[in-house]
């Protein structure tokens, strides 16, 4: 989910990141928060809006009312202009860039620096990458001081302090609201310190179970601008089979749930369900697949989820199985089969919980299959 300008910044804010002075124009006829001189900048959830004539410096009311106007007609990379957000005009010394994003290869937050701020980051990596400092970083420890330090070498800012605790900030910001960006281009040096002259954050939509209630409201101010209906519920990829077996099963992809079914039969026993989850999944998902096989009880004698984790993570899945675990109990035996993107973590998850997992599938079935015959 990726939020306005605006909202971008107002979480700053509310994480203690320095933004500009600003107000937000809702339509050409609202009064200008404040007066000129300051910076009037179209909202909308594209790029390019500064080649595209989106970003306007006025210097008296007069000429801010004019832009305003004209901003609210534009149409930028084929989205209307939703909104103006107005800010002071501030002095700086330096434009930075700087974000927290993930590292997809190395599964690992990942901090991004450069001393080229205030153009596009694509074209900086294109025509000087050597001008972008990338360093990995573990999840829970957050940017080391020495990291840090790096970034504030590579940059030309001399007191590494400042960059530290803005850093800082910014990682409860990326950690705390389930952030897969969170990217201050320019950030600028003022005599005043370190200030974010924009804002761009994606949020996960795949976490907004978590957070349902911040994700809603800000998808509801989006709508609120646009005039649309955009939700965050998404179509049910779940896929279920009631069968006439015993052994409830549910799959995190089609092609290995139909292999499972064969196995299962050749082990001699037969599935009670096919519970195909479908794609990307969530804790949410595996929570509500799992009360879903249950519900067909008293002829569900044994339960085995299969997770392969090519897309999905393990450590969810593990969180979504113990959550339903705590919740309502799981009285029947679980075989839980669990391979994949951070099985690790997911393995000792459910370790901990006092539950094994198998990494073998054939292995599993006939362990499913033996239980829900009550063999000993």
């Amino acid at each position: 989910m990726k939020l306005y300008e605006f909202q971008g910044k107002r979480l700053f804010a509310e994480y203690g990141i320095p933004v500009p002075k600003s107000g937000l124009l809702r339509s050409p006829t609202d009064a200008m928060p404040f007066d000129a001189p300051g910076v009037l900048k179209s909202q909308v959830l594209v790029g390019g809006r500064g080649k595209a004539g989106g970003i306007r410096v006025v210097d008296d009311n007069e000429e801010a009312n004019l832009a305003v106007e004209d901003l609210f007609q534009k149409t930028i990379g084929d989205e209307q202009v939703a909104a103006v957000l107005m800010e002071e005009k501030v002095a700086f010394t330096n434009e930075y860039y700087l974000a927290l994003t993930h590292d997809g290869g190395r599964a690992l937050p990942l901090l991004i620096a450069s001393a080229s701020g205030g153009v596009d980051i694509e074209e900086v990596a294109r025509e000087n990458p050597e001008a972008i400092l990338t360093q990995v970083f573990d999840p829970l420890l957050g940017p080391l001081d020495y990291q840090v330090r790096r970034a504030a070498r590579s940059l030309g800012i001399a007191k590494p302090r400042q960059l530290s605790d803005l850093v800082a900030r910014m990682y409860r910001v990326f950690a705390e609201t389930d952030a897969t960006l969170v990217e201050i281009n320019p950030l600028a040096q003022t005599a005043d310190g370190l200030l974010a002259l924009d804002s761009k954050v994606l949020l996960d939509e795949k976490a907004a179970y978590r957070r349902k209630d911040v994700f809603s409201a800000l998808l509801e101010e989006q709508n609120a601008l646009t005039g649309q209906s955009e939700s965050l519920e998404k179509e049910d990829t779940t896929t279920f089979v009631d069968l006439d077996g015993d052994l409830g099963m549910i799959s995190d992809g089609a092609g290995t749930g139909m292999l499972t079914l064969d196995l299962i039969r050749d082990a001699g026993g037969e599935a009670a369900t096919f519970c195909e989850m479908g794609g990307f999944t969530n804790p949410q998902v595996i929570y509500d697949a799992i009360g879903s096989v249950m519900a067909r009880q008293p002829k569900v004698k044994a339960l085995l989820i299969v997770l392969i984790g090519g897309f999905n993570r393990m450590d969810e899945m593990a969180e979504g199985i113990l959550k339903y675990r705590e919740d309502h109990g799981i009285d029947v035996p679980l075989v839980v089969r669990m391979v994949g993107t951070l099985e690790e973590v997911g393995k000792e998850m459910m370790h901990e919980a006092g539950l094994d997992t198998f990494d073998d599938l054939p292995g599993a079935v006939e362990e499913a299959v033996r239980l829900a015959k009550g063999d000993s």
